[in-house]
């Protein structure tokens, strides 16, 4: 094994060792699903803002963005950085619910309006989600041990995930909001590092602004689809959403507000290491190749940024995994922690199975948040008191479209722009316009029948 490879076996272990130590011990269903402390004390500003922030901060994201950046420039940074923009709709839209509605989860809303049948679809929808949240994380990790399938890439694989899922399994969501602190501040330390290194090589900011074409061909496809997909890919990630009812209403409003600004502008600097990589020629994983280039101890910094962001969102996956199953899914009466821990173990488990198939890793992104665009009237509309009907017309046609996207069913001559995401822009363009369409479509229905229930009752 390689000096480097030792380097990099030590920045696991020791990092989730460390992890661990800090880890407090979750003794209740508070503790370990709501992430109270021992007094029951509710998670502040900086510690719900670090949470949001560094629990979408996520390898897959990091990855993405750099990629991005070498791939389109400064524009490929300003549309994945558009996704952050999830944190201000959510924000508002939970604030709402919580403050009017008083609903106490997404879960609990979704039942009052639509009932158990949309409870089960959404949960179906949101548990694909954490298990992609589970294999797309470690298998970038994986890459930074050796090629996807090999011996070193699983070895890597397995252990991070049993690493992190060790001090999950003890503190669950109180877990992650403790060791997410030091992740975000880790973090910030790292990305300014590796930016006093790459901006000076350049001379200036000059050059990465300048770095891009902006046509819908070279980027602007995907940051169009990005602005569409905020309206509803926010709340089919429990990870952030359940973030959204551990605090009070006003906390949490101002926490989304400044996880949107603080998000949005860590993203986008990442992507300034894939314009360097532009910039430089380098082809490959944009942060693997340009950390390569700044010398060992820079090449581990970057490392280390993966596997922190990773294991944030990983130990997050995992907390909000044992809360939909026990909690969401479950009885309040036997939410205990210990069948928390036991969802957490199979979540493990399945979530390593798509490995076997080599998933891509920004598809997860772009397709998932297609199919789920369906979810953007439910949330959006939440003041519309609507029948079951137009849930699932609005949802099974987001997902209908996600698949078209999938299959590539879309015929050219329909694609509303040209070049790479042509597709993925105008799919989400016509199905969240007929989403909305069919969502809203039994409400007048019912309307002009004359039975005003659906438009006139309060909650």
């Amino acid at each position: 094994m390689s000096g480097v490879l030792l380097w990099q076996w030590g920045l696991v272990i020791g990092s989730s060792v460390l992890l661990y130590i800090i880890s407090p011990v979750a003794k209740t269903g508070a503790n370990f699903y709501q992430g109270a402390s021992g007094t029951r004390e509710q998670p502040r500003f900086i510690t719900l803002t670090s949470s949001l922030v560094i629990s979408w901060i996520f390898a897959k994201s990091i990855t993405n963005a750099a990629n991005l950046g070498l791939e389109f420039g400064i524009v490929g940074g300003l549309a994945y950085a558009t996704y952050y923009f999830s944190f201000l709709v959510a924000g508002i839209v939970i604030y709402k619910l919580r403050t009017v509605m008083k609903s106490t989860s997404i879960h609990g809303f979704l039942r009052s309006r639509f009932g158990k049948s949309a409870v089960i679809v959404f949960s179906l929808l949101i548990g694909i989600r954490l298990l992609n949240e589970v294999w797309s994380n470690t298998m970038v990790i994986g890459t930074y041990f050796g090629e996807k399938g090999s011996p070193q890439f699983i070895a890597a694989v397995l252990a991070f995930s049993a690493l992190t899922l060790a001090y999950s399994l003890k503190g669950g969501l109180r877990s992650s909001l403790i060791t997410d602190m030091l992740q975000m501040a880790l973090f910030g330390v790292l990305i300014f590092l590796i930016l006093g290194i790459i901006i000076p090589r350049e001379g200036s900011l000059l050059p990465f602004i300048q770095s891009s074409e902006w046509t819908m061909a070279t980027g602007l496809n995907l940051l169009f689809a990005a602005l569409i997909q905020v309206f509803s890919y926010p709340f089919h990630d429990p990870v952030l959403t359940d973030r959204g009812f551990i605090s009070d209403a006003g906390t949490t409003l101002k926490s989304y507000l400044a996880a949107t600004v603080i998000g949005f502008a860590a993203i986008l600097m990442f992507s300034l290491v894939g314009i360097h990589a532009r910039g430089q020629g380098l082809t490959g994983q944009a942060a693997v190749v340009v950390s390569r280039t700044m010398g060992l101890f820079m090449m581990l910094a970057t490392n280390f940024i993966m596997i922190t962001s990773a294991a944030s969102t990983l130990d997050s996956a995992f907390s909000s995994v044992a809360k939909l199953g026990v909690v969401d899914l479950g009885s309040s009466g036997k939410a205990t922690v210990t069948r928390g821990r036991v969802v957490m173990i199979v979540a493990a488990l399945a979530g390593s199975i798509p490995l076997l198939f080599s998933p891509e890793i920004v598809s997860a992104t772009t397709i998932g948040g297609t199919m789920v665009i369906g979810l953007a009237p439910v949330f959006v509309l939440w003041k519309f008191p609507a029948p079951k009907s137009s849930f699932h017309l609005s949802v099974w046609t987001g997902v209908t479209s996600g698949i078209i996207l999938v299959l590539g069913l879309l015929p050219e001559s329909l694609q509303i722009t040209s070049g790479k995401y042509a597709a993925l822009l105008s799919v989400n363009i016509y199905g969240t316009i007929l989403c909305f369409i069919l969502y809203l479509g039994p409400i007048f229905f019912k309307s002009i029948k004359g039975d005003n229930r659906f438009v006139t009752r309060s909650h």
